[in-house]
């Protein structure tokens, strides 16, 4: 039997302060635990940002973006304080721990590995099955991640145990990269990444392999997991559970679209500041592995609008602002919530001289809108794979 359907889960003892509450299945389920984000990762500039998010899901991006990209360093040094923040967890393979960017916009798991050719190493830890007395080579098995601006990773494919928190799933499909090109190279902070989007998106071939969190479901206490991204600080993930600390008032779910393979659903609207509430579909997906928050053409053009000074600006590839400006929030509509952005999180990085480069920009050429961090930390966020999936919103202290 192939070890991508077995699935094969233990789990160890749960190391959490917080109590599981709030969901029905825990009186007859396993574990739930905390999972603290500690290791920053580096920040890409606005233009890089957009880029490698029209990259991520395979989309044309516009002439203006890739040169704006193509002259930019990729980083920029701020503190904490001026920018949302991404954060990495670590995950331990084969005994071996790394540090991964969690991603509910992707189903891969892959690693840097000792496959890797010297040159391709430097800066990262690295997974070596050979340390490992669990892992097991799937020799028919391969994956490969290529995107429109050239850069990749691929490589093949061991079974091994992961851990997680307090979950450990054996037989755990583990994507070994042994070629990475260099933009996934200088991202030297990041070791490769755990996706947490549904099985039907995984690269791996001839088999699409489980992701950890479906292998790890039969022991959680819930089939569930938590985001609680914080702005210019470290955040959690909590698995198998929701804790009523970390939200205020009630949580309002939605139905996800699985379809896609995303944690995809539809928004109803939106309003600028203190502005009237317009009501339009907004086709969405909820993803912690893009940094910006991409909407629609017309709200995107409504919010800049009440932004004094703020223009698209072609060298930069998005829309930019003074950055004395005073940035109104934007709320979005999901059922019967109102998320609320802060205007605060929605300045996202210097640009050019006083200007900075704007957090929210246009989904035009992605073919959806992606609420990614610049939302996501502003709200708690529970993505739950009881059938049907669905998403739950709600509000935080920000």
């Amino acid at each position: 039997m192939h070890f991508s359907k077995l699935g094969a889960a233990s789990a160890l003892v749960a190391l959490t302060s917080a109590t599981p509450v709030d969901y029905e299945p825990l009186e007859k389920r396993g574990v739930a635990f905390k999972l603290a984000q500690s290791i920053p990762k580096a920040l890409l500039t606005g233009p890089a940002s957009v880029l490698y998010t029209y990259n991520k899901f395979k989309a044309a991006p516009p002439e203006d973006v890739v040169s704006a990209a193509a002259n930019n360093d990729g980083t920029v040094t701020a503190s904490p304080e001026e920018y949302d923040s991404e954060y990495l967890c670590p995950v331990t393979i084969g005994g071996q721990t790394l540090n991964l960017d969690f991603d509910t916009g992707s189903s891969d798991l892959w690693v840097f590995s000792s496959e890797l050719p010297a040159n391709e190493q430097s800066g990262h830890i690295l997974y070596n099955p050979s340390k490992s007395s669990t892992a097991k080579l799937d020799s028919g098995e391969t994956w490969s991640i290529s995107y429109g601006d050239g850069s990749s990773a691929s490589g093949n494919v061991y079974f091994d145990t992961v851990s997680v928190g307090a979950t450990t799933v054996t037989g755990q499909g583990v994507e070994l990269a042994e070629k990475v090109s260099s933009q996934f190279e200088a991202d030297t902070q990041s070791d490769g990444l755990l996706g947490l989007a549904f099985d039907s998106i995984n690269t791996g071939t001839p088999n699409k392999l489980q992701t950890f969190f479906g292998n790890a479901i039969p022991t959680l206490a819930a089939p569930l997991f938590t985001a609680n991204l914080k702005k210019g600080k470290p955040g959690n993930y909590n698995f198998g559970y929701i804790d009523t600390t970390e939200y205020t008032g009630s949580i309002t779910y939605t139905t996800v679209n699985t379809a896609n393979g995303f944690w995809e659903f539809t928004g109803n609207g939106y309003a600028v500041g203190s502005g009237s509430f317009v009501s339009t579909s907004i086709d969405a997906i909820a993803d912690t592995g893009t940094t910006l928050l991409y909407l629609p053409s017309a709200a995107v053009t409504a919010y800049y609008a009440k932004v004094s000074g703020a223009k698209y600006s072609s060298t930069e590839g998005g829309y930019i602002f003074p950055c004395s400006a005073t940035l109104p929030s934007i709320t979005l509509g999901i059922g019967s919530y109102k998320a609320v952005v802060p205007g605060t999180y929605i300045n996202y990085a210097p640009a050019t001289g006083s200007s900075c480069f704007g957090g929210i920009q246009s989904n035009t050429g992605i073919g959806f809108s992606i609420y990614g961090d610049i939302f996501l930390k502003s709200q708690f966020v529970v993505f739950d794979m009881t059938s049907p999936p669905k998403l739950g919103f709600a509000a935080k202290p920000t």
